[in-house]
């Protein structure tokens, strides 16, 4: 079982003694977002969980912590770390960027580069941000994380409806534009480049489609073959293979204008207030008469060990 640390919230940064506390009791209760009557439960023992997928914007929290998942049983991880050249008016509680990328430098330090994922995305563009300056800033950027990281991974923003139309989408010739010169930059720092979850087919440009749950990096990882079906629960351009998702919504306070993952400031607050690092739910505990489901799937790693 694949377990995704979470593209709902950020666990590292708010939630790592939460996910310590759920893997020493060996299980966590997973809400339904679209019924809250109805939980989830998940196995979270080693024997289980083949690879965490961590998700973040800021694992400052959490580096103290990996040598605990190794120390108990879960050596197998990779971070996806999101770091974009926004301030403060698109991403209103991060830390500045000079620290943020420090933070990446130390992690990719302890874990290494192969395990050390940079994603800058989204990519927005608007009067402030356009295709020069996001190219000026992927430079500087990439100066930052060369030797850090073996590979970026960028989407173009989507104007969903939960975001009132806050952005625009991009045109294709500025996908088109970007796609070539981020490329460019990033062969010239060693660094692979891929999209995540986009229609466009940027190959010819240098940038290839990517998945966020790779199965061959995973395999990398664990050092096993795997078997793995795609995940039909995401967007059709995702190429991810299934994940179980340990996280919850409206429970991050990073404040990005752009997140799909948040209704209310308000919400949150009240939902990162109520948390405690000991419940056996990121957002605390259940009421009594919810209907709990078992989702915890079998391991996905096969007898035949692979060579890299």
């Amino acid at each position: 079982m694949i377990i995704s640390a979470s593209r709902r919230t950020d666990i590292p940064a708010f939630y790592s003694e939460w996910l310590i506390n759920r893997l020493k009791e060996g299980y966590a209760l997973i809400p339904n977002p679209h019924n809250s009557n109805r939980l989830g439960r998940v196995e979270l023992t080693p024997a289980n969980v083949d690879c965490i997928v961590f998700w973040t914007k800021n694992p400052n929290a959490m580096l103290d912590k990996f040598c605990k998942l190794d120390s108990m049983g879960y050596c197998y991880y990779y971070v996806q770390f999101t770091l974009t050249p926004y301030n403060k008016d698109m991403e209103m509680d991060l830390p500045p960027k000079p620290e943020l990328i420090h933070t990446f430098q130390k992690m990719s330090k302890q874990i290494g580069t192969h395990r050390s994922i940079w994603r800058y995305d989204p990519i927005i563009i608007n009067n402030k941000c356009s295709v020069e300056w996001h190219i000026e800033r992927f430079t500087e950027m990439n100066e930052s994380l060369q030797n850090f990281t073996e590979r970026c991974f960028i989407s173009f923003v989507d104007p969903y409806k939960s975001l009132e139309n806050k952005f625009r989408a991009l045109s294709k010739d500025e996908m088109i534009a970007i796609a070539c010169e981020f490329s460019k930059i990033a062969n010239i720092y060693g660094m692979k480049l891929y999209t995540c979850a986009e229609e466009i087919n940027l190959s010819k440009h240098g940038v290839e489609h990517g998945s966020c749950f790779d199965q061959k990096l995973i395999e990398k990882i664990i050092g096993q073959n795997i078997t793995a079906k795609n995940d039909a629960n995401q967007r059709p351009a995702c190429r991810c293979i299934e994940s179980v998702d340990i996280g919850a919504y409206d429970t991050c306070s990073h404040g990005c204008s752009y997140c799909y993952a948040t209704s209310s400031r308000k919400t949150v607050l009240r939902r990162m207030t109520a948390h405690d690092p000991n419940a056996p739910m990121l957002t605390g505990y259940p009421m009594g008469n919810e209907i709990i489901t078992e989702r915890t799937t079998p391991t996905q790693k096969d007898n035949q060990f692979s060579l890299f």
